[in-house]
C-alpha cells in the first residue's frame, strides 16, 4: 500500500473489523488497565481516553514514565519477547481500550502492510519520545520540563488545534513526570498561571504562549 493511502489508514476501523483475539472495555478514571509483573500476553490499544504508564521500584518508589493519548498502543512489550509486564497502566480520565491478543495482532502485522507501517511508526515516534524524554530529563530545569510536559499532555506539534487536558492531572503526577517536588510544581503553576500560559480552573488549559519558556533559555529561571 501507497504512504498516500496509509496517510489515511484508520486503525481503529481496522482493528474494530479484524477477526477475533480483540476485546474493548470501557474505563473510569483512576483504573488499572495492567500491573507491572503482569503476563504480557496482548497489546492495547485506546480508543478514547489518556493513560498513564508508572514503574515501581522495589523500594517502593514510583515514576511516571509515559502519558499515553487516543490513537496510541501500549504493551507492545509482549511482541519483543517479555514474559511479564514492565509498567503498570492506569487510566488518567475515562477510556475505552481494545485488548489485542499477542497472536492475533503478529497475524495482523504479517498479513496487513498497511497496519504494519502505522505501527512501525508509532514505534519508531515512541522510541523518539523516550530519548527526548532522558535528554529533557538530564538537560532542563525543572520549570522547563514542566512546561514540556504541559505542552505534550494538550497535544502540541501534534496535528489538529491544541486541547485542554481533560481530566484530572494531579500536581503529584507531574512532579512524578518530571522528577521533581509537588511543591515546585505548585510554584511553577502558579507562576505559569500569573503569566497567562495556563488557565487552571477545573479543567486546565495550556497556552501556546507557553512554548517560550522551552524554546528561550531564560537565567535563574528556578529563583
Amino acid at each position: 500500500m501507497s504512504s498516500k493511502n496509509n496517510s489515511t489508514f484508520d486503525p481503529m476501523a481496522f482493528l474494530a473489523k479484524a477477526d477475533g483475539g480483540r476485546s474493548i472495555t470501557r474505563y473510569q478514571a483512576d483504573q488499572v488497565v495492567f500491573l507491572q509483573g503482569d503476563p504480557a500476553d496482548s497489546v492495547f490499544y485506546i480508543m478514547a481516553g489518556k493513560l498513564k504508564v508508572t514503574v515501581g521500584s522495589p523500594q517502593g518508589k514510583e515514576a511516571v514514565v509515559a502519558i499515553l493519548d487516543q490513537g496510541s498502543f501500549c504493551g507492545e512489550g509482549a511482541l519483543a519477547g517479555q514474559q511479564r509486564r514492565m509498567a503498570t497502566v492506569t487510566t488518567v480520565t475515562e477510556s475505552e481500550i481494545m485488548r489485542i491478543e499477542k497472536k492475533a495482532i503478529i497475524r495482523v502485522i504479517h498479513d496487513e502492510p498497511a497496519f504494519s507501517e502505522m505501527f512501525i511508526s508509532h514505534l519508531l515516534a515512541r522510541a523518539i519520545r523516550v530519548e527526548e524524554d532522558l535528554v529533557d530529563q538530564l538537560f532542563n530545569s525543572s520549570e522547563k520540563r514542566l512546561a514540556r510536559a504541559l505542552l505534550l499532555l494538550a497535544n502540541f506539534g501534534k496535528e489538529g488545534r491544541p486541547e485542554a487536558i481533560i481530566g484530572k492531572v494531579s500536581q503529584e503526577t507531574l512532579a512524578e513526570m518530571i522528577g521533581t517536588t509537588r511543591s515546585r510544581v505548585s510554584h511553577f503553576m502558579n507562576k505559569f498561571r500569573k503569566l497567562g500560559f495556563i488557565e487552571y480552573n477545573g479543567t486546565l488549559k495550556v497556552h501556546s504562549s507557553l512554548l517560550s519558556v522551552v524554546l528561550y533559555d531564560q537565567p535563574h529561571i528556578e529563583r
